[in-house]
């Protein structure tokens, strides 16, 4: 898991800061495997742990070489259905999105709040999916 946020976010991003934020025990995981590789990841937070009545998803990262077959989207799907409590419709959720990904998260439901900043020197938005 390390590792490949490392490879993805540190390295092919450019971009140095703490992955290790300590957020990680009070988080479910979400892991796509091939074989025995791991390929894609999600970091998950049920409602209330960040934002009073959201969920939030984060470090959502697929590695290079599985980009554009689909797997972005279907591990979307699994975050969404993993943040189902029985058999009720995905909490609100909130994302951090890289602002690139922005049409990638409006196709999945989430909407932009029109807020953008920088985080670690690239571009965001935030995005809420009631």
């Amino acid at each position: 898991m390390f590792q490949l946020r490392s490879e993805v976010f540190v390295v092919e991003q450019d971009c140095v800061y703490q992955d290790i934020d300590g957020l990680d025990p009070k988080a479910h995981h979400l892991f796509v495997y091939d074989s025995e590789s791991l390929v894609a990841y999600a970091r998950l937070f049920d409602p209330n742990i960040f934002t009073p009545g959201k969920a939030v998803i984060g470090r959502v990262v697929v590695r290079e070489t599985y980009r554009g077959t689909g797997l972005g989207h279907d591990l979307i799907r699994f975050c969404l259905e993993a943040l189902k409590k029985g058999d009720k419709t995905s909490p609100p959720i909130k994302i951090s999105a890289q602002k690139h990904l922005q049409k990638f998260y409006e196709s999945h439901g989430f909407i932009s709040t029109g807020k953008e900043y920088l985080e670690d020197g690239i571009p965001h938005c935030e995005m809420h999916r009631d």
